[in-house]
């Protein structure tokens, strides 16, 4: 092969980077010069090998001589510099973190379009708040900077460790006396519902894709893709909003809320959001024993009947001890809820009042009307597979028998995507050599009592 013919294919290589370049990415520059199509080449390949420190010159180069030029410099100098900060400490490792803050802000100003404001933000806040001891930032700095982001873009603020890092930020102010308490239920309820939305679109994305392949149809490839990053989105949202309650701790406890909103009822009995979130919150930290409980409740579906107040009212009704009456407001919330993902919370939430009352046959019915509701969300599953184990000593004739229902719990787990529980529950189910002994491999096993249930043994 001559070397013009080695040229020629070098060229065309070139040729076809740069195309895949600016088919990936924004180009601005009208009339792109031969010297920076080239810079741009050289890091691209050498951040793409992931050889950060050989694109590092290259790209600061063109970075700093036409920082519009193309969007990779800034999709590939976020990991340039990331890598910078991973390996480097002291002042070094301070410098790296601002000029990656400046390159977010370089990427706002010359691709606004591609860069969503409260994305990069929150991720500027992020960093901030990840290295705030080397960069000696106080929080309330970190916390304007989230609160900024939060502010003028909620709808692209959607990474959950910046969430969750936005509200303990806060509580950290708070503990520390620099803002009030109501400031923080205030915060948490904004927070909270922000996640909801969240995972209202995941779950509803979800559960169209779940439809899909129920139906028969394959997703395609792109559907996959979908599909798993809807699950990792959901997997995080429930982590966080754990993560969220617990932060709050012992601020929303009946002693610190009670006192609260006693004092501002008579001011605030007329707004129903207020009320809303006044007795969701008694209700989630179990404060209805109170008689403010039933002034919040009973003043709330005065001026907006809803799914949620009728929710309380069964909850009221509990406390009473009547039963019937609690059921008939738990059904009229169901019925009052018309979108399918709120009407699976309340289902959740009347199965789960249920099972703590150890009435299990009425849970499991209402947790898979739940799932009906919304198949995208598993953990109706997992509290089925709880009932059925903690029931194992009470619904069969003999030993075999009753550990034969953890078959059945582990199944409920499976579905639930817990494979750990799934194996506890597999451990304490009759094993090979007494299954043998036994000599019923693969015969059916019908559970009495509330279960109602067949199990098959597994053959040998």
């Amino acid at each position: 092969m001559t070397n013009e013919i080695k040229l020629n294919i070098m060229k065309t290589k070139i040729t076809l980077l740069l195309a895949v370049l600016f088919l990936s990415f924004n180009f601005v520059a009208a009339q792109p010069n031969e010297e920076d199509l080239n810079t741009l080449s050289i890091f691209s390949e050498y951040a793409k090998a992931k050889n950060y420190d050989a694109a590092y010159a290259p790209w600061m180069e063109l970075r700093q001589r036409n920082p519009k030029f193309n969007r990779a410099i800034y999709t590939y100098g976020e990991r340039i510099l990331k890598d910078r900060i991973k390996k480097s400490s002291g002042a070094k490792k301070v410098a790296y973190v601002k000029d990656l803050m400046k390159l977010w802000d370089e990427r706002m100003q010359y691709f606004e379009a591609k860069t969503p404001k409260g994305n990069f933000m929150s991720k500027k806040a992020q960093l901030m708040y990840d290295n705030k001891s080397e960069m000696a930032m106080p929080d309330k700095e970190v916390y304007d900077a989230f609160d900024k982001a939060y502010t003028e873009d909620k709808k692209t603020f959607t990474n959950p460790k910046a969430l969750y890092t936005y509200f303990s930020t806060l509580v950290d102010l708070h503990n520390a006396g620099a803002v009030p308490v109501q400031d923080v239920f205030n915060k948490y309820d904004d927070i909270t519902e922000k996640i909801n939305r969240e995972i209202k679109n995941y779950s509803e994305k979800l559960n169209a894709l779940i439809s899909k392949e129920n139906g028969g149809t394959a997703l395609t490839s792109k559907e996959g893709k979908v599909k798993k990053s809807a699950k990792s989105f959901l997997n995080a949202y429930d982590k966080i909003s754990g993560s969220i309650d617990s932060k709050l701790g012992i601020l929303a406890n009946c002693e610190n809320l009670i006192p609260l909103y006693n004092r501002d009822f008579e001011q605030m009995k007329t707004d129903p959001v207020w009320l809303q979130r006044a007795a969701g919150r008694m209700s989630a930290k179990d404060c209805t024993s109170d008689p403010l409980f039933f002034k919040l409740v009973n003043a709330y579906h005065n001026i907006s009947p809803s799914a949620n107040s009728a929710y309380y009212l069964g909850l009221l009704k509990d406390k009473e001890g009547n039963t019937t009456e609690a059921i008939n407001y738990y059904n009229q919330a169901i019925g009052l809820e018309t979108d399918n993902f709120e009407k699976s919370k309340i289902l959740k939430k009347i199965a789960g009042k249920l099972r703590k009352s150890r009435k299990y046959g009425q849970a499991r019915g209402y947790y898979m009307k739940a799932l009906d509701a919304n198949p995208s969300d598993v953990r109706p599953y997992l509290a089925i597979a709880q009932m059925y184990a903690s029931s194992a000593n009470n619904c069969g004739s003999d030993n075999f028998n009753k550990r034969a229902v953890f078959w059945l719990a582990a199944k409920m787990a499976r579905k639930g995507g817990s494979s750990s529980t799934a194996a506890n529950y597999m451990a304490k189910a009759p094993q090979k050599n007494e299954i043998f002994s036994k000599g019923n491999a693969g015969q059916k096993i019908n559970i009495g009592c509330w279960i109602g249930r067949s199990v098959t043994v597994p053959n040998l």
